[in-house]
Order: C-alpha cells, then structure tokens, then sequence
C-alpha cells in the first residue's frame, strides 16, 4: 500500500476517496434532516400507498452513494493503473521524445526505444535498439535502467550517448555518473568518458573520450580534434547513407582537425582532400579516398 500510494497520482485519488467517506459519515451524524419522512414523502411519490420505513434512511442513502462513488474511483484506478508499453521508432529522421519521467530521449534515425508509460517498481526501464541519447531527470530513490544488447546501464540523474552496432555497445558521459554492468562486471564512467562493450570480449576498459563526433546527430556538427580519417568517415556514412571507403591503407589514420557544420556531403569531401591531398573517386554509388 505505501509503494502504491508513492505515487502522486494515486495519492490524489486516494484523498479524494477518503474526503468523501469523511464528510458523508460527518452529515450522517450531523444532519437535522428526518430521514423518515423523507423517505416516506419519497415513496408516496412512486406507490399509489403509503409504504412505511423504519430506521436509518438517510444513512442508507448515504452509504449507498458512498458505494457508488468508490465503485467508481476503484475503477478507474484498475483501468488507468495499468502501464501501457510505449515504442518510439525513428525511422528515417532523428526524433525526441519525453518520458514519464520527464527525461528527455534524442532517437537517431533507424533505431528505437520502448518504455511503460508509468514506470513502476523500483527502477525507471527502457530498452535501445540503435543509437540515443539520454537527458535523465534526477530521482535517487528511482534509478534509471537501460537495457541493451546483454548490457545493463545504470544512472540516477545524467546526460549520456548509447550506441549499439553489430552487438557492440558504445557508451559515452556528458555529465554525472554512469555504471555500466556486463556478465557480473561493472565500470563507473564520469564525463567525458566511454566504454565500448564489444560483444566477444567480456572486458569493460574505459577511456576519455577522444572526439566529439557521437553528437553529430543532435547538433548537426561533426567536430574533428586529432580525429582518424577512418572514424570520421565511419561516422559521414551513417549520416549521409554513404558508402565511402579508404583504398589507401595507409589513409586510415591520417588525422584531422576541424569542424563541419550542417555542410553537404559534397562540401565535407572537398575539405577532406583538400586538408589530407587524397583523392576523391566515385564509382557507382561508392565513394574512394586514395
């Protein structure tokens, strides 16, 4: 009973129960109405004789209303007490969505998130598929969890990236504190640090982060600093549905710094030539840098 009405809602509905209980035993008691002769004027309107009552009418009336009123309120408590299970898919376009809770979730395209619409218990759940990123809303008695691939991530109140690829999962902090769980192990990462699952090593190694290109989908920046090619094309592809690939091994981990905003892809493969003098190749719909 105490869990339930930890709720606010429920709580609400609850006084309002209790409120009405009170007040109608209180006129119960108090009330100068003759509850006999009301009752005998009412039912001298609906029978062609008298009918005589005895005891406690008034009472009954009210009781009966009571009744009613709770049958009502129990009803909607069932009926509206029950979480429905909420997905959001980002399809083709980048989508926010605000949870129960008031955290707020940036879905990258092609991924998807699914929630209760109350999260109830202990904990506040939510399952990723893909990419997204997390704006949690402070609660210490009510953890928030996310589960992804066989990864179990937990925060009280922070702002953190998910990625998932190919059963690798890639965690990032922007601010507070993030414990990542795999197979029995646990890593705390603060901000500016990640850790990246991969599906066939139980190892959890963290690190500061590198770069900031896991925000490109919500700033619509690609922010090179020491950057490899290798990661930043990586990054173009999943942005553009481009298929570019490096032809020179050697290119792989030529470093860049600088910073695209919102540019086309087009412009972006300029400055890359440009700034590293490779060359840029199309063949069909195949991207080259040699």
């Amino acid at each position: 009973m105490k869990q339930w009405l930890a709720d606010d809602a429920n709580l609400v509905y609850y006084n309002q129960l209790k409120k009405i209980w009170d007040d109608s035993r209180q006129l119960a008691l108090t009330s100068t109405v003759d509850g006999n002769r009301a009752w005998q004027k009412f039912q001298q309107k609906i029978h062609p004789a008298p009918v005589r009552r005895t005891g406690f009418g008034w009472m009954r009336i009210a009781a009966s209303a009571i009744i009613v009123v709770g049958l009502g309120l129990l009803a909607y408590w069932v009926f509206n007490d029950r979480a429905k299970e909420m997905t959001v898919v980002a399809q083709k376009a980048v989508l926010n969505d605000t949870l129960p809770d008031g955290s707020v979730v940036t879905v990258n395209k092609g991924s998807s998130i699914s929630y209760l619409s109350k999260f109830k218990g202990e904990t506040r759940q939510v399952a990723l598929k893909g990419e997204a990123f997390f704006n949690v809303t402070p609660n210490k008695k009510k953890p928030f969890v996310i589960s992804v691939n066989d990864v179990q991530i937990t925060v009280v109140g922070t702002s953190f990236n998910v990625k998932t690829i190919n059963g690798n999962t890639d965690v990032v902090v922007e601010t507070g504190v993030v414990k990542v769980t795999r197979a029995g192990k646990t890593v705390v990462l603060k901000a500016n640090e990640e850790v990246i699952v991969n599906a066939k090593d139980s190892a959890l190694t963290k690190e500061k982060v590198s770069d900031q290109l896991y925000k490109y989908y919500r700033t619509k920046e690609f922010v090179c600093d020491d950057t490899p090619l290798w990661k930043l094309v990586e990054v173009i592809n999943e942005a553009y549905n481009s298929h570019i690939v490096i032809g020179t091994p050697a290119l792989k981990d030529m470093r860049i710094n600088t910073t695209f905003n919102n540019e086309s892809l087009e412009q972006i493969l300029n400055v890359i030539s440009l700034t590293l003098n490779i060359k840029i190749i199309k063949e069909g719909s195949t991207i080259i840098l040699q």
